[in-house]
């Protein structure tokens, strides 16, 4: 079974107690759900999530809970609405782990990776009818994949890899599967034989972003988040890389009351408010016993705050 990341380190920084309505804003396969229907009695969980395969795994998982547990099939933007549907209008915990699950990761059919030969699509809800990553590399103009890259994905070689998608493209054999994109950007990048990580992480993580819009949305999902809980509720996410955790850490100390407008403003625009106090000053990572049993833990980072 599925182990969540940083579990232990989150339910620490959660407490959920018994009787308390909580929502999991990204219920994956379920693991911090069950977490926290098992530590907290008689306590209700909102599961949120947008991959249909997960949720039935999930649905499985959590079945011994009964009406404990509400599983809704939606995006974690839409918190707010899906909270409103449940009748949930106070919550005592939320949690959002915002990382691909292993389900997608190890899946050879939803193209999230370059360990199968699939068609490249990296949809996390492949019911929304939107672009798929093929899509986006058949129709946008060079720069635009370029800057995609090199923005979502920290890429220094974008361009070349852009030229090089562009290339193919112009050749009547636009790139449609993982192993075509893994293959041609290896080619692009030589990269060191010492490098820790595939040459193609990068694009790959670049264009899952992209796909998803996960960054679009993610700074307005921890203000409504805040805005649900109860004061002296308790929010904790976990991003897997710095554009994400920046956007999380951020959007956190202007809640927090940290003013980001230009010194020379005489007066705040940028919405700073004193709301909550963020309860890791550094955010909380894995340690090493935990990345030798999951090497994906490596990455992960975990940060919280309770409302005032």
């Amino acid at each position: 079974m599925h182990s969540s990341v940083l579990l232990d380190e989150t339910m620490g920084l959660l407490d959920p107690q018994p009787g308390g309505v909580f929502i999991d804003a990204t219920l994956g396969l379920g693991g911090h759900t069950e977490a926290m229907l098992e530590k907290a009695e008689n306590s209700r969980v909102v599961g949120i999530d947008q991959d249909l395969e997960a949720i039935a795994i999930a649905k499985e998982r959590l079945e011994r809970f009964g009406k404990r547990v509400q599983i809704v099939h939606a995006n974690f933007s839409e918190i707010k609405r899906v909270a409103a549907d449940a009748g949930v209008t106070a919550v005592d915990c939320i949690i959002a782990d915002l990382g691909v699950s292993s389900l997608q990761f190890d899946s050879g059919l939803r193209g999230f990776s370059f360990r199968f030969d699939a068609p490249l699509d990296m949809r996390m809800n492949v019911e929304s009818g939107g672009e798929t990553a093929a899509d986006l590399l058949e129709t946008l103009p060079e720069e635009e994949i370029a800057n995609l890259i090199y923005g979502y994905g920290e890429e220094r070689f974008s361009r070349r890899i852009a030229r090089k998608i562009v290339e193919k493209r112009e050749a009547g054999d636009p790139v449609r599967t993982t192993k075509q994109l893994a293959d041609l950007v290896e080619k692009a990048v030589k990269r060191s034989p010492r490098d820790k990580i595939h040459p193609a992480t990068r694009t790959f993580q670049a264009l899952r972003i992209a796909v998803n819009h996960e960054l679009e949305i993610l700074g307005q999902f921890v203000a409504d988040s805040i805005d649900l809980l109860k004061n002296e509720g308790r929010l904790a996410v976990i991003t897997f890389h710095s554009l994400e955790d920046r956007i999380v850490k951020q959007t956190l100390q202007r809640l927090a009351g940290k003013c980001f407008c230009p010194p020379r403003i005489p007066k705040c625009v940028c919405g700073a408010a004193k709301i909550v106090e963020v309860l890791t000053k550094k955010p909380v990572t894995a340690g090493d016993d935990e990345v030798n049993r999951n090497p994906r833990a490596r990455s992960a980072k975990l940060r919280a705050c309770i409302k005032l």
